[in-house]
């Protein structure tokens, strides 16, 4: 990518495609695309389906998509809208499906297909890479073509924009260009190699190396890879890296087709590249190991390495690939066509290293000993021994034993022998005398006498220590007799070992279990005496070990005959050495000579006595058998396992099947005790207590349940009843191995359960059978056992009758669980099984229960449960099955009831007098009788939150006697805090339900009687934890409602308490609590006396000062922030206005009471502290509130006396508030005069100020809007003067009222105007704002936290928008809005940089003003001020808003006429614009291209002219042009040109010089990077003229003019060595053959301004013009010629003049571009540019210029003076030498001869101009020149005989000398 831009169309693509959200044209391959938009989805999906289905007759592949992309659920699926997890299973499924739909793509189901995927799935834009892979096999066919118009590719650096050429003709892929893009780009070959690889991954289906379907594919890699390596000049190393691993792969394939490739391609690189040493050996290694692979291809595979061969260089292969190489066939074959020399002068000697080193195989080892030529041998030197025998034992065994197995004849064999002689020095091979061959083979002969012969000749050779034998190769042989087959070659090997002890090592008891099977029982006798030898285990125990162990199992007698070979060998192993000195086998072979029988000496001494047991439990439970049981059980285990075990495989299967049954004959000989042993083995597995410490694998478990199974086939009928009962363990243990995890063991068991299954008496044959039904579901899954058992429950529950015997049988199998003699641990795995017998107790269940005792018993039941249980699971199941059911209070009301009182009696009086008796008898029996305290705890725990409670009062006496019993164990106990506050809170809930709403409730539903509020005020006083506190205030909070009296008369002990205790607490529930207790009952307070007489209304003014006192009191221990709070809860529940000035008064008195105390600094710090307090409590209210409260206390002051002596002797309240008799006259002259400083300091503090101005204000701004109507209304009036003059000095008083307001108290007034309903007012309002904003620069912080809370008024203001509104309100909130957008701009210009997330709602909300269309223009233009404001101060927080914004601008922009009406929104626009682009550059990218063309078109003259908004525009060219990145702006600019250069040519010049910009700002290495992309560019653009011109040449010459102003700032970037080629590229493209002549105009113009701009250096590149401009002098000059070099592009004869006339002006042009162009080269030459065959080629082409009047005489004189006379003088100068300036002299001095007088004339200013530059240089000149001047001094011409007396006098001042003597 080379720009972000591009980047983010990526990111934006697919889903975002403008063709998906249009309907008019749809993708499709087989319809037109009007006709696709016009189909349904259906249509295509039917189309899909009908494809798929007749694919699916070919290819039964294709059914795996029937359900995924062809479904039906796929007609709904929009893919743009899934998340990245689904479309990307989803393309893993379509390319799957491609890459098997690429071999059937011309078939037309498979086009089908394509149609639906493309509707539906968009592979066109999603998956383009897989649905090319799928279509490149076939570039030459036009449904290839047809799929590629689909893409879309035109973005130049798309991946496939190669083939976008393709996409408007139509045309197929030329294979040329396939070629040559695979061989120049990398990545597309290896595209096509991994779409071989992919394929051949996807189809599997491979018949004899053969996959027909890929045939295409396979072809297609080839015709690719090969013609392409085929066709580059050079294979470099990447394209060598790109192809190996393909290759490697290649060669290794089943499929012939692929290697077939592959073989090619190795080919083609072996001829292309010379490869280094290893890549050529390593391919040739492949390509030989690829011939034994598919022998099909093996022609082709040698004519492979032969090219190989013949193409590298000869040592650049190892020896390895000689190891494949195996029919000498296929090279007769092609040796008969081909020069294979190169293969056998690589593989002859590769053969003869091969066998030398022996890295080869026993094939080329055969090859040097062949049948018909075994005589040369005897040539061979005997010292090839080391070589063969050493590193190559195995091999030359190998070759000698076949050569002597063969038939030969006996001069072979005697000269083979002779061989072997003579070359082999080892023993192996020495020839045996007897047997005519060697010891090697003589040990394996096929007759037993010569191996015999050879074994005792090895015999002889141990004993003799003969030489030249290797001991491994002795003891291997030995060791291999062994397992002879002939008794007496085993005996002699044995004797043979028995010479050499050290030979006998571990190797040779590991062949014992070989030979019990087929040697003679004599051998092994004579094998145990030699194991038994104490030289071979000395000093070695673990040897010893190991020999006892493989000893052992031949104590076992399977033959009851005394002279039985089996009983013999036992005799023999017992008695040795090893077994008769070890304590498990002492004294054995005396048993074995006492117990001929087995079955007798099993019973004895053989195995292990019987224990006989006469348990008769029907569980053998381990967890109860004492030790010698469970020992005796443990050993019966053992033996079981070891003889099943050994049964089931090895030599001694047989003796073990027979110990079997006498084992369980002897120990388990009764079936009960048979099938109580086996289900012990069945589920033991799961004990983990172990008692038998034998662990029982699922292998021993799964035998034994087949045992089980075999022995219950001969099980009676009556007995399988037994065994099926009740009582026995035999189903229980079945079906707990149905949930082991083994799905063996589960299949064991079901087939046991099979045997059973008819046991109809059996209470578990319901059961039985319903599992035997699902035995598959049961093996295949260990959970599903709890699953079926959970289901038939169920089953059997919602059956009624017909489920009764199935529900018996799981109640007999809980039965079993909870059976004493039944195990743990089979308990336990029974109850995981039923963890899905869902019987919980539901309230359906509960409900049905009609008597209260069956419900009381369940209650009582489940609590005991929870009691008891420490389960967390459990008790969270118990909790909710009691939330679950609706339960009778009363019920729960006698569990916490003791059990022997009589139940709780209905008046709690009762209890109060009773209180004495409780306590007495509390002391002698606490507990006695009583519920226990944590029952009563999980109960409350359980009631707190409980909802389904019918007659919740029933509770409410219980809950009182325990709060009773709990507050009388509290003073003993100190843990009894929680179970106060779940008693209340039970009773809160309670108190709850009966009242949701807080009222009253009927005696009928709870009497006031049975609620003791006293002992809830208890609960407040004892206690000292405040979470007791919280809830019993909550408590009196709700029951403040319901019995208000009650409360009434505890409120003082209430709230004494709460100031004590709860205020003091820094937490936010305590201020709750408080909150609520305040609401609740200073409610019922006031209640209670309302329409009163007089006196009970004084009564409760003083119960309210009391309460007051109390809170005053308390006060000073509240913590500081929550005091404010806590009083302005309590007055705001008295009335303020009622209460307030009292309050106030008592902390008046607080203060006078505490200040006299201390000293008189701290007085004046507590005074002032104070009182800021005093003010805060006041400001909480309202204004007319503080003033009543003022009146009041004047009063109440103007009551006091003057003294203390006046004052009265009665109580009343002012003495509640100030006792006069309490305090001292000092204190009451102090508490005057605290509460008159008090007031002053209210009425000056700004709070005060803050509340009172506001009305003020607000109603002078009601007034000044009346007065402004009215002034609108008597405008006409004589009166109007008079309204004018008032309106005046309403605005003098709206500022006087303004300025008395602080800047905090200004904030907030203006906040609240802001909501006035009078527009006028809110306008003015934020006038006033906006003003103190825009002249105020400096802020405090807490005034700037303020004024950002303001921003939400002001965008309610912004929004505040009303349809139906009249025009005069539509207008001043039109005023309104624009006010609120100016004050949200100045607020973020002074705050915002500070304060940034603060001002992202205005971004947003300014964001979506603009991007609303049908929004008012100048709303619209404030609303862009406000967001470029914004965007430039938020910065990176503002990148969120971007995708909206930039095209709400854009579009903004877009809007001609507004913008030409309206100067002012046209301007907001642009800076909107300018911000967000300056402060985001890096991120409009994706607008950029918007940006440009409005940049470039609001530069269009049509526009208004203003100097702002022209200062923005280039502010905004300049941003674009210096901080975007050149990757992103070079392509914009380039499509911008695009654009613009057929329709929108004024806007051309802005867009050039931003780029002109943008390149003098790049840098270097910028500029080297985007040369190429600059260059593709200015090489259009400067076809402008040839393109574009429409025969406007000035308009033409302007924008030309902008683009070679670019050029040029480019061009003084580069370097010498970059700028070369562009200016020859340049050259070139001026001359191209075909195009415009007007191209060399252009280039013409650019040479000229780069002759100007490089000056001297622009001579090093001008050689190559000489000649062109030469040719074109000639060509212009209408003197020598009649053709017209520029012509029109109508070839008619009726060419109109104006053409003419343009052909005419460019030609001129041309002569003046070009002749501006060589007086530059000529004037800064300082190389001597000018050589004799540069300015012979020019010197006749430019004089001849004098006579040229192209163009007209005006014309002609012009270019003349100005360009060519000055061009040939500097010419002259540059020659530098007089023999060319007297040629070009002459020349000139011939034209004062012309016909013309124009042309003489013309040559006289020319004579006189080289005079000039020549100066006295031109004396050699002079001579020649004077004649022709006397001839024009008599020229007939006046003018040019006149301008000749001016030319000799202006000579002769140059010259310095007269001329009148030359004439």
């Amino acid at each position: 990518m080379t720009s972000l831009a591009h980047q983010l169309k990526r990111l934006a693509l697919p889903q975002n495609e403008p063709s998906l959200l249009s309907r008019r044209e749809t993708a499709s391959v087989l319809f037109e695309p009007k006709d696709a938009a016009s189909m349904d989805g259906s249509t295509f999906h039917a189309l899909g389906c009908t494809g798929l289905e007749e694919l699916l007759g070919i290819e039964p592949a294709f059914a795996e998509f029937q359900q995924t992309l062809f479904s039906q659920a796929s007609l709904s699926m929009e893919r743009s809208v899934q998340d990245r997890a689904v479309n990307k299973q989803l393309d893993k499924g379509i390319s799957l499906f491609l890459a098997r739909l690429s071999p059937y793509f011309l078939l037309k189901p498979a086009l089908k297909c394509l149609e639906w995927l493309i509707h539906r799935f968009h592979i066109h834009l999603y998956n383009q890479d897989s649905l090319i892979a799928c279509v490149l096999p076939y570039h030459e066919t036009k449904v290839f073509v047809r799929v590629i118009q689909l893409l879309k590719i035109d973005d130049p650096t798309h991946r496939w924009h190669w083939l976008h050429g393709l996409q408007k003709p139509g045309v197929p892929l030329a294979r040329g260009t396939l070629l040559t893009h695979c061989y120049k780009d990398l990545s597309f070959m290896d595209f096509v190699c991994t779409l071989v690889t992919k394929s051949v991954k996807v189809d599997r289906a491979v018949r004899d190396g053969q996959c027909l379907q890929l045939r295409v594919v396979f072809s297609f890699y080839a015709a690719a890879i090969v013609p392409s390596l085929e066709a580059v000049e050079k294979v470099t190393d990447s394209v060598i890296a790109k192809l190996l691993p393909y290759v490697h792969l290649g060669l290794k394939s089943e499929l012939v087709d692929y290697k077939a490739a592959t073989y090619m391609i190795v080919a083609q690189l072996a001829v292309k590249v010379v490869m280094q040493a290893e890549l050529a050996d390593s391919l040739a290694v492949q390509v030989s190991r690829s011939l034994g692979r598919v022998p099909v291809l093996a022609s082709e595979g040698l004519a492979c390495l032969i090219i190989l061969l013949q193409n590298q260089k000869e040592a650049t292969l190892g020896p390895k690939p000689v190891a494949g190489l195996c029919s000498d066939v296929l090279l007769g074959l092609i040796a008969a066509s081909y020069d294979i020399s190169p293969l056998l002068h690589y593989l002859l000697p590769q053969l003869v290293h091969s066998v030398f080193a022996c890295h080869g195989n026993h094939f080329y080892m055969q090859g040097l000993c062949p049948g018909d030529s075994v005589g040369s041998v005897s040539r061979y030197p005997s010292n090839l021994n080391p070589g063969f025998s050493g590193r190559c034992p195995t091999a030359l065994d190998a070759i000698f034993e076949g050569h002597m197995s063969a038939q030969r004849s006996e001069q072979q064999k005697k000269l083979l022998h002779h061989f072997l002689s003579l070359t082999m020095s080892c023993g192996k091979y020495q020839v045996l005398p007897d047997s005519d061959t060697s010891l090697l083979l003589s040990l394996n002969h096929p007759l037993s006498s010569v191996r015999n012969m050879a074994v005792d000749y090895l015999k002889e050779v141990l004993i003799s220590g003969k030489e030249g034998f290797d001991e491994a190769f002795l003891k291997d042989a030995l060791l291999e007799r062994l397992k002879d087959d002939d008794p007496e070659v085993v005996m002699s090997a044995v004797s043979a070992l028995q010479v050499r002890v050290l030979f006998c090592s571990a190797a040779s008891y590991k062949n014992l279990g070989a030979l019990s099977g087929a040697v003679p029982y004599l051998v092994l006798e004579e094998v145990v005496r030699m194991l038994d030898d104490p030289r071979l285990t000395a000093g070695s125990p673990d040897l010893c070990t190991r020999i006892g162990w493989k000893l052992l199992p031949f104590l076992l007698v399977t033959n009851p005959a005394a002279e039985s070979p089996e009983l013999q060998l036992a005799l023999c192993v017992s008695k040795t050495h090893l077994l008769s000195q070890h304590p498990l086998t002492r004294g054995w072979a005396n048993g074995i000579h006492t117990h001929t029988h087995v079955s007798e000496g099993f019973k004895g001494h053989v195995i292990i006595r019987s224990f006989t047991t006469d348990a008769q439990e029907p569980w053998w439970n381990p967890e109860k058998l004492d030790a010698s049981t469970c020992c005796y059980l443990q050993l019966l285990c053992r033996l079981l396992d070891m003889v099943v075990g050994g049964a089931n495989r090895g030599p001694l299967a047989p003796s073990f099947r027979a110990l079997l049954q006498p084992l369980l004959q002897v120990h388990l000989q009764a079936t009960e005790h048979l099938f109580r042993f086996l289900p012990l083995l069945w589920v033991y597995g799961s004990n983990l207590g172990d008692q038998l410490e034998f662990r029982v694998t699922p292998l021993l478990q799964a035998r034994a349940l087949y045992v089980g199974r075999a022995l219950l086939v001969s099980v009676p009928a009556g007995s399988r009843e037994a065994l099926a009962s009740a009582s026995s363990p035999v189903v229980p243990s079945l079906l707990a191995c149905l949930g082991c995890a083994v799905a063996e063991v589960r299949r064991a068991a079901l087939a046991v359960l099979q045997l059973l299954a008819g046991t109809t008496a059996s209470p578990y044959c319901p059961l039985v059978e319903k599992l035997l039904s699902a035995a598959e579901e049961l093996i295949s899954d260990p959970s599903y056992l709890s699953q079926a058992l959970g289901r038939l429950y169920e089953e059997a529950m919602s059956s009624g009758k017909s489920g009764t015997r199935l529900l018996a049988a799981v109640e007999q199998l809980l039965r079993c669980v909870q059976s004493p003699d039944c195990p743990c641990y089979v308990a336990t795995v029974l109850l995981q099984a039923l963890r899905d017998v869902n019987g919980e107790i539901t309230k359906p269940f509960f409900a049905a229960l009609a008597d209260e005792k069956v419900q009381q018993r369940i209650l009582g039941v489940l609590f005991d449960v929870l009691v008891d249980t420490k389960d967390p699971a459990c008790s969270q199941t118990l909790s909710s099955v009691f939330k679950g059911i609706t339960v009778d209070a009363e019920l729960v009301s006698n569990e916490l009831t003791p059990t022997n009182k009589p139940r709780v009696s209905a008046s709690v009086q009762q209890t109060r007098r009773s209180k004495l008796q409780l306590k007495k008898a509390l002391d002698a029996t606490p507990e006695e009788g009583a519920v226990s305290w944590p029952r009563v705890t999980l109960i409350l725990e359980l009631l707190q939150h409980k909802k389904k409670l019918r007659r919740p009062q029933m509770l409410v006496p219980t809950l009182f006697n325990l709060l009773a019993r709990c507050l009388e164990a509290s003073l003993e106990q100190e843990n009894m805090e929680y179970t106060k506050q779940l008693l209340l809170s039970v009773l809160l809930n309670v108190c709850q339900k009966l009242s949701p709403h807080g009222g009253a409730v009927s005696k009928d539903v709870l009497d006031e009687d049975k609620f003791s509020v006293e002992l809830v005020v208890q609960c407040v006083r004892t206690s000292v934890v405040p979470q007791t506190h919280h809830h019993a205030l909550l408590l009196l909070s709700t029951v403040a409602g319901i019995f208000p009296e009650k409360v009434l008369h505890n409120v003082m002990a209430i709230f004494t308490f709460m100031g004590a205790n709860v205020m003091r607490l820094d937490d936010s529930y305590s201020l709750q609590v408080i909150s609520r207790t305040v609401q609740a009952v200073i409610p019922a307070l006031i209640r209670a006396h309302e329409g009163a007489s007089a006196s009970s209304q004084a009564a409760t003014e003083a119960a309210v000062t009391r309460l007051l006192r109390v809170f005053v009191d308390a006060l000073p221990h509240v913590p500081e922030h929550r005091r404010l709070p806590v009083l302005h809860q309590l007055l705001s529940a008295l009335g303020p206005a009622r209460f307030l000035w009292v309050l106030l008064l008592l902390l008046f008195e607080q203060h006078t009471g505490t200040s006299s105390s201390r000293a008189a600094s701290e007085k004046e710090a507590a005074l002032e502290q104070d009182q800021e307090f005093w003010v805060s409590v006041c400001c909480e209210f309202e204004v007319q509130e503080q003033l009543t409260s003022f009146i009041k206390i004047l009063q109440f002051l103007m009551a006091l006396p003057k003294d203390k002596e006046q004052g009265k002797g009665s109580e009343s309240v002012a003495d509640l508030i100030f006792s006069v008799e309490a305090h001292s006259g000092k204190e009451l002259r102090h508490f005057k005069f605290l509460a008159l400083s008090f007031m002053g300091q209210l009425l000056a503090s700004g709070g005060f100020v803050g509340k009172v101005s506001p009305l003020l204000l607000e109603e002078t701004l009601r007034y000044i809007h009346a007065v402004a109507l009215c002034v609108e209304q008597n405008s006409e009036q004589p009166t109007a003067k008079f309204w004018r003059a008032l309106l005046t000095k309403s605005y003098d008083i709206l500022d006087k009222v303004n300025a008395l307001l602080p800047m905090d108290t200004f904030i907030t007034v203006v906040r609240g105007l802001m909501g006035n309903q009078l527009p006028s007012v809110r306008r003015k309002a934020l006038e006033l704002l906006n003003n103190r904003l825009q002249h105020r620069t400096q802020w405090e912080e807490p005034q700037v936290a303020m004024l950002l809370e303001l921003i939400g008024d002001l965008l309610s203001i912004v929004d505040r928008h009303r349809a139906q509104a009249s025009c005069q309100e539509e207008e001043e909130q039109a005023i309104n809005r624009q006010t609120a957008l100016y004050g949200l701009k100045l607020m973020c210009r002074s705050f915002g940089a500070g304060h940034q997330e603060a001002f992202l709602p205005v971004l947003s909300r300014t964001v979506e003003l603009v991007a609303n269309p049908e929004e008012e223009r100048n709303v619209m233009g404030s609303a862009l001020l406000c967001v470029a404001e914004v965007t430039s101060t938020l910065k990176a927080l503002a990148i969120p808003q971007i995708h909206r914004l930039m095209p709400a601008v854009l579009q903004a922009l877009k809007e001609r006429k507004e913008l030409l009406s309206n100067e002012v929104y046209l301007l907001s626009a642009v800076t909107a614009l300018q911000k967000t682009a300056e402060t985001l550059p890096h991120f409009i990218s994706p607008y950029l291209e918007g940006t440009v063309s409005q940049v470039t078109h609001t530069h269009t003259p049509r526009l208004p002219s203003c100097p702002q908004l022209t200062a923005r525009l280039a502010s905004l060219s300049s941003t674009l042009a210096t901080k975007v990145s050149s990757r992103v702006l070079l392509p914009t600019i380039t499509r911008c040109y695009s654009s613009m250069v057929d329709s929108q040519k004024s806007r051309l010049g802005p867009l050039l010089n931003i780029l002109k910009e943008h390149i003098g700002h790049m840098e270097k290495d910028q500029l080297a990077s985007h040369q190429s992309e600059l260059s593709s560019f200015f090489l259009s653009a400067l076809d402008y003229r040839a393109k574009h011109c429409q025969g406007n040449l000035e308009k033409t010459a302007e924008i030309e003019g902008y683009v070679i102003d670019c050029l040029l700032v480019m061009v003084m970037k580069l370097s010498e060595v970059t700028f070369r080629p562009l200016f020859f590229k340049l050259f070139n493209w001026s001359k191209t053959e075909g195009a415009s002549k007007e191209r060399m105009l252009t280039f013409c113009r650019l040479a000229d301004r780069l002759a100007d701009k490089l000056k001297g250096l622009f001579v090093l590149f001008a050689g190559q013009l000489v000649k062109p401009f030469s040719d074109l002098l000639r060509q212009l000059n209408a003197t020598l010629t009649d053709d017209v070099f520029f012509t029109s592009e109508n070839d008619d004869d009726d060419i109109d003049n104006d053409g003419e006339e343009s052909n005419v002006q460019k030609s001129c042009l041309l002569l003046e571009y070009m002749l501006d162009c060589l007086h530059k080269i000529f004037l800064y030459d300082t190389q001597r540019f000018l050589s004799k065959e540069r300015a012979d080629a020019l010197l006749g082409s430019l004089v001849d210029q004098l006579e040229n009047v192209l163009g007209g005489e005006d014309v002609y004189q012009t270019r003349v003076i100005k360009h060519l006379v000055p061009c040939i003088a500097q010419f002259a100068v540059a020659m530098g030498d007089d023999s060319h300036w007297k040629v070009l002299n002459y020349k000139i001095l011939l034209k004062t001869r012309h016909s013309s007088p124009k042309v003489r004339f013309s040559a006289l200013v020319m004579i006189l101009e080289l005079a000039g530059k020549l100066k006295e240089n031109y004396m050699v000149l002079l001579p020649e020149t004077v004649p022709f001047l006397a001839e024009l001094m008599e020229d007939e011409c006046e003018e040019v005989e006149y301008h000749v007396q001016n030319v000799i006098q202006e000579m002769e001042t140059i010259l310095g000398e007269s001329l009148q003597s030359y004439f």
